[in-house]
């Protein structure tokens, strides 16, 4: 068997479009992507998940497109498609949870604080931080959230550096005699 092979570039014929099979295929999922895929991102865990698992509804559809007679219900067929899709790859998925008598859980490290009392820390300096007046507020974020100096949250702001120290200094003290910080200390 022999097969032609194109040795000039004058012969070739090089599409300068390609045309999709199913013109109305196209248009059906541009029209109603978003909403389907807020369908697979209610099944699956992650937005990356979602879209893979749209792809291959969409695949499965195009495959069976001139087998579906009713095309007013194809939102009802895709959304099928998804989920047999999910269900699917939910049952083939590998289980590495095995029964045991001790729970397999990191010892507590030494002097590390409790991630849960780190977070109502957190919680609590920022409830306190909004407490603070406007000004004062943006200056304690500038300066120690946003790690600038004195000299650079005055010119952020329009104001000399006194400025920024008095207001900062202030605003400290009203954060140290916050009740809700004096519980979680």
């Amino acid at each position: 068997m022999t097969t032609s092979v194109c040795t000039s570039a004058s012969t070739a014929v090089v599409p300068s479009t390609r045309t999709p099979a199913y013109p109305s295929f196209t248009a059906y999922v541009r029209a109603r992507q978003p909403v389907l895929l807020r369908t697979a991102r209610s099944l699956t865990a992650s937005q990356s998940d979602a879209e893979d698992l749209l792809q291959t509804a969409l695949a499965k559809t195009y495959t069976a497109w001139e087998r579906i007679e009713d095309h007013r219900a194809l939102d009802g067929y895709v959304r099928r498609a998804l989920l047999n899709t999910r269900t699917s790859q939910w049952r083939k998925r590998k289980v590495d949870e095995f029964a045991c008598e001790e729970l397999p859980e990191p010892e507590p490290v030494a002097g590390a604080a409790d991630p849960a009392e780190q977070q109502a820390l957190r919680d609590a300096m920022w409830r306190a931080v909004m407490k603070l007046p406007a000004r004062q507020r943006a200056m304690v974020v500038l300066r120690y959230y946003e790690d600038l100096s004195e000299a650079q949250t005055a010119e952020v702001l329009g104001v000399s550096v006194g400025t920024v120290k008095s207001a900062v200094s202030r605003a400290l003290g009203k954060l140290r005699d916050d009740p809700e910080l004096g519980r979680v200390r």
